[in-house]
């Protein structure tokens, strides 16, 4: 017998206890739907936790700060100084082994800005060489870096939300004399669109706290907007518009800065805050290095560590993620494999109730000279074929649930502009792996029959019958 002999007498049986083969089927179905809803569950959140870190904590990184002895006491004046980031020992570095690029770091906090009558803000200011942006993964979506000293570069949501003052107090006035949510909605949208700020001057104001509230400085920076990040693909457009950055470059950095220490040093200032700050002669504060595979991130930070400098990486947090989302998976995995164990049960009874009921027709088969290896893959090829069946009615069944799944999260819970719509999604490679585990069901569920069947004595059986 050929192997299309095998399938067509294997098909012809099956369509005959159309039944049982309907509950076998179902039952692998729903357990192979199992595994493959399991496994994209998990495919789901890592795609998902991945896309958040490349935003926030990038595995590849590696940020370095200044150091201190293990044995300096940081109160006595007299200690040893903090082992410094210096330019010697950033050089060093980017010789290291593994380093695709590094760049330094001026954090400066808190500026407001004014862009013909509208006013907006920036949280964090990055004073760093703009031509290393894109090797950290910074995708602009218009303009690039430039040498001119009094250039910025803006995230799309520095760019958002931007308050016209005459629209400002038309919205107050008719947020008191209106009912409803209407005004508050309609404040929302308008906070979600863009201003197009690419190629135009800023007027650039430093911000400082006091106890009298914010006070912004009288020295104006005009900057020319040489750039716009590109918009996160798949965070909402109320996080998007609260990531309000920009990158300058380190000599317009420093000058920020000295702004900011001669408003905290100044007369006015001084005196309503009560105390005096420090001024920051660095031009950088941290570095951040890009090593060419996560896989190297360990070796390149032990080899900065010996330079007596603080690094620190993402790499545990992603460990931790990791963790979590193989036991989610396991317990996924767990209830399809289960499902599969009593399908499989229901597989090895459908099919010794065929053997029973066909002990006449396999006794007439050895009688004219079909033997024992025929017979077992003849059982067997009909147990293939009921996991097939049901591995395939098993990933239908899974995007039926992953669809159905997504349309209850997008109908009860908010939309928020600019998120991502799919939340769960099946990748190609997980529907083998789902067919695989339904078929292999079937091959084991009906070893056990088939030998049975081979072994029936083939005289006893036409005589009975």
């Amino acid at each position: 017998m050929k192997g299309f002999d095998y399938l067509r007498l294997g098909w012809d049986q099956l369509r005959r206890r159309m039944v049982v083969t309907s509950l076998c089927i179902m039952g692998i179905a729903i357990g192979s739907a199992s595994i493959i809803v399991a496994l994209s569950f998990g495919e789901s959140i890592n795609h998902y936790s991945r896309e958040q870190m490349s935003y926030f904590m990038k595995s590849d990184e590696i940020t370095i700060r200044s150091g201190n002895p293990a044995d300096t006491n940081t109160s006595d004046p007299n200690a040893a100084k903090p082992y410094e980031l210096t330019k010697a020992k950033i050089d060093i570095i980017r010789g290291l082994p593994h380093v695709k690029a590094i760049a330094t770091f001026q954090t400066l906090n808190s500026f407001q800005f004014e862009i013909e009558n509208k006013r907006g803000y920036i949280n964090s200011i990055f004073a760093t060489p703009l031509d290393t942006l894109e090797a950290f993964g910074s995708e602009l979506q218009q303009g690039g870096a430039s040498e001119l000293e009094n250039s910025i570069i803006l995230s799309y949501g520095a760019t958002m939300g931007l308050l016209d003052r005459q629209l400002a107090q038309n919205r107050t006035l008719q947020a008191r004399y209106s009912s409803g949510r209407q005004p508050a909605d309609s404040w929302k949208q308008q906070a979600y669109i863009a201003y197009p700020v690419y190629q135009k001057q800023i007027m650039l104001k430093p911000q400082a706290y006091s106890p009298n509230g914010v006070e912004t400085s009288g020295t104006s920076f005009p900057l020319r907007v040489v750039g716009i990040l590109k918009k996160p693909e798949g965070i909402p457009d109320d996080s998007v518009m609260n990531m309000k950055t920009a990158f300058v470059s380190p000599g317009l950095g420093k000058r920020l800065q000295e702004a900011i220490d001669n408003m905290y040093t100044g007369s006015e200032l001084s005196s309503n805050s009560g105390q005096s700050q420090q001024t920051s002669t660095a031009e950088f504060n941290e570095a951040k290095v890009k090593v060419d595979l996560s896989s190297n991130v360990k070796e390149v930070e032990e080899l900065i560590k010996k330079l007596k400098l603080s690094a620190e990486t993402n790499l545990h947090r992603e460990e931790q993620m990791q963790g979590q989302l193989v036991i989610l998976r396991l317990i996924f995995g767990g209830i399809g494999l289960f499902i599969l164990f009593v399908a499989s049960i229901s597989i090895i009874v459908a099919m010794t109730m065929s053997t029973y009921q066909r002990r006449r027709q396999i006794g007439i088969m050895k009688v004219l000279g079909a033997n024992l290896k025929q017979i077992r893959n003849m059982f067997m090829t009909e147990s293939a074929l009921l996991g097939l069946l049901g591995g395939g009615c098993g990933i239908l069944l899974s995007y039926w649930v992953i669809w159905g799944i997504n349309i209850a999260v997008i109908q009860f819970t908010p939309q928020r502009p600019g998120a991502q719509a799919e939340i769960l999604f099946i990748s190609p490679w997980i529907l083998p792996v789902g067919l695989f585990f339904a078929v292999m069901t079937g091959v084991l569920s009906g070893l056990y029959p088939a030998v049975k069947a081979s072994r029936t004595d083939a005289l006893t059986s036409i005589k009975r019958d």
